[in-house]
C-alpha cells in the first residue's frame, strides 16, 4: 500500500523540520547564531493515466491525467541571514558588525574561517584571537604596555602607549562579503568556510560599499524567534501525528483486506 510508503516520507521531513527546530532554540543565546528553515518538495509522481494522452481513436484526449504523488523530501535547509540585535557589554574586544560581512579567522589548518561572533580576546603574546585562541585575521598584536585599545568604526586597531600622546594604529581590520552567503559551509564554533556555492570572498574595510561597520563593546545576538519556533514546533507536531494516524490507517485496511474471515 503506497500510502504507508507516503506517509512514512511525511513523518521523516517532520522529524527533519522539528530537528531544524530544535538546534534553533538550542542555540538561542549563541552569540550570532543564525536560524534555519527546512524547505520540503514533493517526490516523483505515478502516472496512472497520462494527461493529454488520447482517449479515443478520434483523437480526443484526456484533459486531466491520474497521478498519485509519492511522498515528500527535504529539499534544503536554509539559513535566515537576518541580524540579530546588538547587545553592549562594555567589554573592549567584543566586536559585532553592523551590517553585512564577516570577520576572518585563521584556523590551525591554514584556513580562512569566517564568523560574525566578535567575543575576542588577547592571547599569551597579546594577539587578538578568538574564544577558541585562533588568531583574527590580519594578525594584530596588542603591546603589554598598552594602557587601552580602541577599535573604531572602519576597523581601525590603536592602542595608547604610556608617555605617548597619539594613540598608535596596530592593525585595519578586514571584513569578508560573499555573493551568496547562504551556501557557506557551517563548521561549528560559529564558524564557516567558504564553498562553490557560496563564491570566493569579497573582502573590503569596514565602512566602505556594500559592507558593514564595526561596534566596540558590543555583540550581536542570535536571531531566533522563540515564539516563532515553539509555533513551528507545535505544526510540526500536528503534522507528525497525522502522518502517524495515516500509517495506522493504512495498517488497519490492509488487515480488513486479508482477514479471510471477512
Amino acid at each position: 500500500m503506497r500510502s504507508m510508503d507516503i506517509a512514512g516520507t511525511g513523518m521523516q521531513a517532520q522529524q527533519t523540520n522539528i530537528e531544524v527546530i530544535a538546534n534553533n532554540i538550542a542555540n538561542m543565546t549563541t552569540t550570532a547564531f543564525k536560524r534555519r528553515r527546512p524547505e520540503f518538495q514533493d517526490l516523483i509522481y505515478q502516472n496512472l493515466r497520462v494527461v493529454g494522452s488520447n482517449s479515443s481513436d478520434s483523437g480526443t484526449i484526456v484533459p486531466s491525467g491520474t497521478e498519485v504523488g509519492l511522498g515528500v523530501q527535504t529539499a534544503a535547509i536554509y539559513p535566515i541571514l537576518e541580524q540579530g540585535n546588538l547587545q553592549q557589554t562594555n567589554n573592549t574586544l567584543d566586536l559585532a558588525v553592523q551590517g553585512n560581512g564577516y570577520f576572518q579567522v585563521t584556523l590551525p589548518s591554514g584556513e580562512i574561517a569566517y564568523t560574525r561572533d566578535g567575543t575576542f580576546s588577547l592571547s599569551p603574546t597579546g594577539q587578538i584571537v578568538t574564544a577558541d585562541g585562533y588568531v583574527v585575521s590580519p594578525g594584530m598584536t596588542v603591546p603589554q604596555n598598552a594602557t587601552s585599545v580602541a577599535i573604531n568604526a572602519q576597523g581601525q586597531v590603536q592602542v595608547t602607549i604610556p608617555n605617548q600622546v597619539q594613540p598608535q594604529l596596530i592593525g585595519q581590520m578586514q571584513l569578508a562579503t560573499f555573493a551568496n552567503p547562504a551556501g557557506l559551509s557551517p563548521q561549528g564554533g560559529n564558524f564557516f568556510l567558504a564553498t562553490a556555492a557560496s563564491g570566493n570572498p569579497i573582502q573590503g574595510l569596514p565602512g566602505s560599499p556594500g559592507f558593514g561597520t564595526v561596534m566596540q563593546g558590543f555583540v550581536e545576538t542570535s536571531n531566533v524567534n522563540v515564539v516563532t519556533e515553539i509555533t513551528n514546533l507545535i505544526t510540526a507536531q500536528r503534522a507528525y501525528e497525522m502522518n502517524s494516524r495515516v500509517i495506522g490507517v493504512s495498517d488497519q485496511v490492509f488487515a480488513t483486506l486479508t482477514n479471510p474471515n471477512l
